[in-house]
């Protein structure tokens, strides 16, 4: 059982796991969730951090998306905000590159959900390893993190 898992179970949380068999050649870790999970992939949800060089951050949106980050910064009140180096998001969450949950992380990070999940029932989030999706309300996931949300999503 992942952190990710512990954490919802020890919360009382309502949550689905869903498991399917990762390929090392897919190129999209979301993508891949979504396709062979057969879900949409508008509820499929990627997990990135982003960093100021002091402080680091967790953006949660869809798979399907690039995040912004202008947007992100201004959601977090920062002037300028770049994607973090895959080998320090490992060491920050505890997790590998395409399993890395928003749960559970070893240090609990200021994170925002992109808007699109407010209105949906359930979203879908790594579950803390590649291959493993968590089903979860973004209500509580909200409330679980302390995480706001707001327009995360580059529409270009």
């Amino acid at each position: 059982m992942t952190p990710a898992c512990k954490l919802l179970k020890n919360q009382k949380i309502e949550f689905s796991l869903h498991e399917y068999e990762h390929d090392p050649q897919a190129k999209s870790f979301g993508l891949e969730a979504a396709e062979k999970l057969n879900l949409n992939v508008e509820d499929v949800f990627k997990t990135l951090l982003v960093t100021d060089d002091k402080n680091y951050f967790v953006a949660i949106l869809p798979v399907n998306h690039q995040l912004n980050l202008k947007k992100i910064a201004s959601a977090l009140g920062c002037k300028k905000l770049h994607m973090s180096d895959p080998k320090e998001a490992e060491r920050l969450t505890g997790y590998l590159v395409g399993g890395i949950s928003p749960l559970g992380q070893k240090k609990r990070l200021k994170t925002v959900i992109d808007a699109t999940a407010i209105n949906k029932p359930k979203i879908y989030v790594s579950g803390g390893k590649r291959g493993l999706d968590i089903g979860v309300s973004p209500q509580d996931l909200s409330k679980l993190l302390g995480a706001a949300f707001a327009d995360l999503l580059d529409i270009s």
